[in-house]
């Protein structure tokens, strides 16, 4: 199968150094990068005090890179190249001079801290470890943003931003030269590294397969032929062909049963399961970079057809169910009009049209013949093989070499469904789970936060939708998408806390009916007031154009529209083509608050999901209620 899938590069900014910076830039960003902590230069990671998510899941493949960091961009002055940015100062070099002032102490302590973390994400990067890298990079730069000291009121913290940014942002071009950036390398399709397979048919592969298949069991008509057994042969000795079909088929254990469920449901054979190996490999992110098809089984965007709604937060072709459920019925069509499921398989790749207009012209409804007779494209003539090749394996995998299969466990899920914007990192402080998690338990979101103007289908980690319920409750629903919920610590008051998320302590005191200096004794928690989204949402960033974008591709990307597109940066004409490398000026649109109302179902991968089960409405009011007292039945749930 020539069709290679692409999983999104992250976004690019520059940021060059300047002499100075404002501090009305600096508040801005300070603010911004706390409503963005832990989304660093891959995607979204957890602050470190959190345990490592338990759902390995492929990564949402939009990887945004610290927008609010280069935010600063237009902050700065200069034109120093981001690689030729000074050393820090050599903290010895000042051991000679007259003791240094407390301030001093606390800077060059700060800058050391940063450097040591800086450092590790050098090292990680050197030995190919992207992520360590990532995580360390994402520390460093935490590290001047959360210290005692405002960068804006001390040059040096200024200069060593600035440095530690801009080193970044270096490394990362030179990463994305070579691949994702800091994202993880991108996995191939098993269709994809056996669409050049060109061995000679192997008669005892073929004996054997036959012989399998005369116990193994199938709803679909299985045939082994030569063509077949090319595949076998390639999935099951050699070592690129067997890797890729291992991964792919534990990934499988995290959708199985919620796909079987569905295609039983359809009247769909359940060994269908098996075409995403060749569309996606079960990873719900894949996207064909040329033909922009994408999900778990590679629709096309905005085809109603399928009855998966796309907007500029919301695209369903990646949400798992959803797409399982339109491919399903999508299936069963083609097979009412072809009456064959091989024919039906090839014409899910190549159009069904396609592959009536070959049964008209050679009079014979058998892929298989229109195979030999070559009135099917090559891709679509090993589309079939592969699959069925797939198929044999899956269902005797010792027999073919697969002695090590260990499937994934099914996602397991609470279902919350709400109609207002909440933020990913809002969800993250109330059910206490990474923010990686919960964007791998949401592929189908666009954004970090949910759509204002539709309902949207939350899930969150097992168990967990009561405590959602009672915590997002503190928080007004037209502040839930931007205010932060905090966990208290032992040692922590008012003003520490403040400090941490950069709000005045008189806010943080009358978000939580306090008052300023007001001992947090028998609290638990309190509501972070932050920033309203339409400052941040309105801001202009530098978008880097890469290979395949065009101005509709990168309108829809940030859910602008093109005429503004067009209009910022200067662009007449009615052409969208893109050059590699040029820069484009894009703001977000703020969304506007909405009535709240949320139900929640528990639901798991392995089970049918009924109908919503209970429903709570979520509480809304100008201010916001109550600290969080402390429980004794459960630390930490909300007092009503």
């Amino acid at each position: 199968m020539s069709r290679r899938f692409s999983l999104r590069k992250s976004t690019s900014y520059t940021l060059r150094k300047g002499h100075s910076i404002s501090e009305n830039a600096l508040d801005l960003q300070a603010i911004a990068y706390h409503r963005n902590r832990g989304q660093g230069l891959s995607r979204l990671h957890a602050p470190a005090s959190y345990p490592a998510p338990q759902l390995l899941m492929r990564k949402r493949r939009f990887f945004h890179r610290l927008p609010a960091v280069f935010l600063l961009a237009s902050a700065l002055a200069g034109a120093h190249a981001a690689s030729t940015f000074p050393p820090p100062a050599d903290p010895s070099a000042q051991s000679s001079q007259p003791s240094l002032t407390p301030h001093q102490q606390a800077v060059r302590q700060i800058i050391q801290q940063v450097e040591d973390a800086y450092a590790l994400g050098q090292a990680a990067y050197k030995k190919g470890q992207l992520t360590e890298a990532k995580s360390q990079f994402d520390r460093a730069v935490d590290l001047l943003l959360a210290s005692p000291i405002p960068v804006k009121s001390d040059t040096q913290l200024q200069d060593e931003f600035i440095r530690i940014v801009d080193g970044v942002n270096t490394l990362e071009m030179e990463a994305l030269k070579q691949g994702n950036g800091f994202a993880p390398a991108e996995e191939e399709t098993p269709a994809d590294v056996a669409s050049d397979v060109t061995f000679e048919p192997d008669p005892t592969i073929v004996a054997k397969a036959r012989t399998e298949l005369a116990t193994t069991k199938s709803d679909l008509p299985l045939v082994v032929n030569d063509y077949v057994g090319t595949f076998i042969k390639f999935f099951s000795q050699t070592q690129k062909g067997h890797n890729t079909l291992l991964h792919s088929i534990q990934r499988s254990g995290r959708y199985k049963a919620m796909i079987q469920r569905i295609l039983a449901e359809e009247g769909v054979p359940q060994d269908l399961i098996y075409l995403a190996v060749a569309e996606s490999g079960f990873q719900p992110r894949a996207q064909n970079r040329r033909s922009r098809a994408g999900g778990m089984w590679q629709f096309m965007p905005n085809d109603r057809f399928y009855g998966l709604a796309k907007t500029a937060y919301v695209d369903e072709r990646f949400d798992p169910e959803k797409s399982t459920r339109a491919y399903a019925r999508y299936m069963k069509y083609i097979y009412d009009q072809l009456g064959d499921w091989y024919l039906s398989m090839a014409a899910y790749d190549h159009g069904t049209g396609n592959i009536q207009h070959a049964v008209s012209k050679t009079g014979y409804a058998d892929f298989w013949e229109l195979y030999k007779r070559n009135n099917l494209p090559g891709e679509t003539k090993n589309y079939v093989p592969e699959i069925l090749a797939a198929i044999i394996i899956a269902n005797n995998p010792t027999q073919y070499g697969f002695d090590d299969v260990t499937y994934d466990p099914p996602v397991l899920t609470d279902t919350v469904t709400i109609n207002y914007s909440i933020d990913l990192r809002l969800v993250s402080d109330l059910v206490e789970a990474p923010v990686d998690e919960l964007t791998a338990l949401n592929p189908s979101l666009l954004r970090m936060v949910t759509p204002p103007d539709a309902t949207f289908d939350l899930h969150l980690p097992a168990g967990t939708a009561t405590l959602f319920d009672q915590r997002v409750a503190l928080i007004p629903q037209n502040r839930r998408d931007a205010w932060r919920y905090h966990r208290l610590a032992a040692d922590d008051s008012l003003a520490s806390v403040a400090r941490e998320f950069r709000v005045s302590e008189s806010e943080l005191a009358s978000a939580n009916q306090l008052h300023s200096g007001q001992s947090l004794q028998g609290l638990d928690a309190l509501v972070v007031p932050q920033a309203p989204p339409a400052a941040a949402a309105t801001r202009m960033v530098l978008y880097t154009a890469r290979r395949g974008d065009t101005l509709v591709t990168v309108s829809d990307r940030f859910g602008v529209s093109l005429t503004d597109l067009r209009r910022w940066n200067h662009l007449a004409g009615a052409g969208t083509k893109l050059v590699p490398g040029s820069r484009l000026h894009v703001a977000e649109p703020a969304a506007p608050p909405v009535s709240a109302r949320s139900s929640h179902r528990t639901s798991a991968a392995s089970k049918s999901q009924g109908a919503h089960s209970g429903s709570s409405s979520s509480k809304s009011s100008s201010p916001a209620k109550a600290p969080v007292r402390k429980s004794k039945a459960h630390s930490g749930s909300a007092a009503h």
